[in-house]
C-alpha cells in the first residue's frame, strides 16, 4: 500500500491493453523470463475488443510473409508513399517472418486466405485459422482471433504472468524523464504498478469521437466506429501528457459500408462495398464522383470521411454487377448478406428515377455516368474529372438496368499515428532520443503507416512484430 492508500504491485513489464499486442507482448516477455502483467479495462472473461473482431489476415502492406525482407520493406515504403519510417519499415519487415514461427510455436494454426475475388490479398498470405464465416454482422465467437487470444493467455498464466480484466490504466508514472509504472483503477480500487517496462497496447482511437475529430475528421459523430468498445486512444493521450512525441496522424484504415451501418451492428464489419466501388462508382450529394475508386477500399473510406457531409456519398452499380461479379464474388459479397442484414438500397429502371429517390440531382448523375461508362468503352480515364486508377480492378460499365444506389459511411477500423517509436519500438521523446522504460506496440503507433493513399501495413503485423521486439529489449535492459 502506498502512502496515499493505492494498492502498490510490482513487476518487470505491464502491457496496457489485452489485444494482439499487449498478449504477444507479455508472452514473449514471460518466455524470456519477465514478470509480466497485462492490464484490460473489459472485466468479461472473453471481453470484446478489435482483435477478436479481426479478420485474422496477418501479412504485411497485403502481402505474404514470405517474401524477402527488402520486398517487404520497399511496399511499406512505396505503400505509404515514403511516409513511413524506414527503421520502422525494415524492422516489421525484418522480423515478420519470426514472429509468424513464434506464434506457430505458442499455438496458432493459419490457413491461406479466401478467394475475394479480383484484386484480393495475395494468396499466399496467412489467416489465423479457423477463418471467420463472413457472414453479417460480428461472428468472433469460436473463430481464429478469439481461439488464438485465448491461447496466448493461457500461455501467459502458464509462465507465471497474470492479466488484470476490469483494471484502466489512468497515467504514466514518471521520475527523472523515465518511465515507471502506471497508475490504475480497478472496481474502484487505486492500483499503483511500478514495472521496469510499460507498453501502450490498448489499440487505436476510433471509438473516442474527440480524438477522431481532433486527429481525422471535423465530423466524427458521422463516421462509424468499426472497432472494440477499448478503442479510445487512452494509451497515447498518457504518453503524451508524460512527454511522449507523437505524430503521424491523419489516415486510417477502414471500409465503405452502408450508412444504416451507423445504428445497426448487423451491417458491419461485413458486409462492405469495397469490392463493389472498385469496379464501380462513388458519387457525392452533387452527383459528381469525388474520388479515385480504383486505389481501393482504404482510400475510398478516407474520402468519405474528408466530405463536407461523409453521410452523403452513394454508390452506384447496376444489375448485372450485383447478381454477378462482385456483388456475389467471394464470401464478402454484398449478395445477399446486404439483405440478410437488414440493409437495403435504392432501386429503378432508369438512372432519373434513381435520382430522384435518392435526392441526388438527375442531370448531374446522368452525365456523370455517362462520362463514366464512356471512358469505360474507350479505356480512357483521362478524360474524366476525378482519374481513375485501373492497374488493379478493371472499371465495369453501368448499363444493365435496373440500376441501384446505396447510401454510405466510413467504418474507421484501425486509426493511424501515434506514440512516435525506435527500431525496438521503445518510445520516443521530441528530440528524438528513447524515452526510458516506455514502449508502444501496434496501433498506437506513429510513422509506420499513412501518406495520401492511407498506406495500411496490417494491424496484426504491428502488433505481432513490434509486440516481440519491445518484449525482448525490455527483458535486454532489465
Amino acid at each position: 500500500m502506498t502512502a496515499d492508500g493505492a494498492e502498490l504491485s510490482r513487476c518487470d513489464i505491464v502491457a496496457i491493453g489485452g489485444g494482439f499486442s499487449g498478449l504477444v507482448t507479455a508472452c514473449r516477455a514471460a518466455q524470456l523470463g519477465l514478470r509480466a502483467l497485462v492490464l484490460e479495462a473489459r472485466s468479461e472473461t472473453r471481453y470484446p475488443c478489435s482483435s477478436r473482431y479481426s479478420t485474422g489476415v496477418f501479412g504485411v502492406m497485403g502481402g505474404s510473409l514470405m517474401s524477402s525482407p527488402e520486398t517487404l520493406r520497399r511496399a511499406i515504403i512505396d505503400g505509404t508513399d515514403g511516409t513511413a519510417k524506414p527503421e520502422l519499415a525494415s524492422c516489421v519487415a525484418d522480423n515478420a517472418r519470426r514472429a509468424h514461427d513464434w506464434l506457430i510455436s505458442e499455438g496458432a494454426r493459419f490457413e491461406p486466405p479466401p478467394n475475394f475475388g479480383a484484386g484480393s490479398l495475395d494468396r499466399s498470405a496467412h489467416v489465423i485459422s479457423p477463418a471467420r464465416r463472413f457472414g453479417a454482422g460480428l461472428d468472433w465467437d469460436g473463430r481464429g482471433a478469439d481461439l488464438l487470444m485465448q491461447r496466448l493467455e493461457a500461455n501467459l498464466v502458464e509462465r507465471g504472468g497474470r492479466i488484470e480484466r476490469g483494471a484502466t490504466a489512468e497515467a504514466l508514472i514518471v521520475e527523472g524523464g523515465v518511465c515507471i509504472g502506471v497508475d490504475a483503477t480497478r472496481h474502484g480500487r487505486r492500483l499503483r504498478i511500478e514495472a521496469k517496462a510499460v507498453v501502450i497496447a490498448d489499440g487505436g482511437f476510433a471509438a473516442n469521437q474527440a480524438l477522431v475529430r481532433r486527429w481525422i475528421t471535423p465530423h466524427a459523430d458521422r463516421v462509424l466506429a468499426r472497432v472494440g468498445p477499448g478503442a479510445k486512444g487512452d494509451g497515447i493521450l498518457m504518453a503524451e501528457a508524460a512527454g511522449a512525441a507523437i505524430g503521424g496522424f491523419g489516415a486510417f484504415y477502414g471500409h465503405v459500408h452502408h450508412r444504416d451501418a451507423m445504428e445497426k451492428t448487423s451491417l458491419w464489419p461485413y458486409p462492405h462495398f469495397d469490392a463493389m466501388g472498385e469496379v464501380s462508382l462513388l458519387v457525392g450529394a452533387d452527383g459528381k464522383r469525388f474520388t479515385d475508386e480504383g486505389l481501393g477500399g482504404v482510400p475510398m473510406a478516407n474520402a468519405i470521411a474528408a466530405l463536407a457531409d461523409p453521410l452523403s456519398a452513394f454508390i452506384l452499380f447496376d444489375e448485372a454487377m450485383w447478381t454477378g461479379a462482385p456483388g456475389r464474388t467471394g464470401p464478402v459479397g454484398c449478395n445477399p448478406a446486404l439483405i440478410e442484414g437488414g440493409g437495403w438500397m435504392y432501386s429503378a429502371p432508369d438512372l432519373t428515377t434513381l435520382a430522384g429517390q435518392a435526392g441526388l440531382p438527375a442531370p448531374a448523375l446522368e452525365e456523370t455516368v455517362r462520362r463514366y461508362n464512356q471512358a469505360v468503352e474507350r479505356n480512357d480515364f483521362a478524360s474524366l474529372e476525378v482519374r481513375r486508377t485501373t492497374t488493379r480492378w478493371r472499371p465495369l460499365p453501368l448499363n444493365s438496368p435496373p440500376f441501384h444506389a446505396v447510401p454510405l459511411c466510413a467504418g474507421v477500423t484501425g486509426t493511424m499515428g501515434g506514440i512516435e517509436i525506435d527500431r525496438h519500438a521503445q518510445a520516443l521523446k521530441p528530440d528524438g532520443s528513447p524515452f526510458p522504460g516506455l514502449y508502444a506496440v501496434g496501433t498506437p503507433v506513429g510513422h509506420l503507416e499513412g501518406g495520401p493513399r492511407a498506406g495500411y501495413v496490417g494491424g496484426l503485423a504491428k502488433g505481432f512484430v513490434l509486440g516481440l521486439l519491445a518484449a525482448e529489449h525490455a527483458a535486454g535492459e532489465r
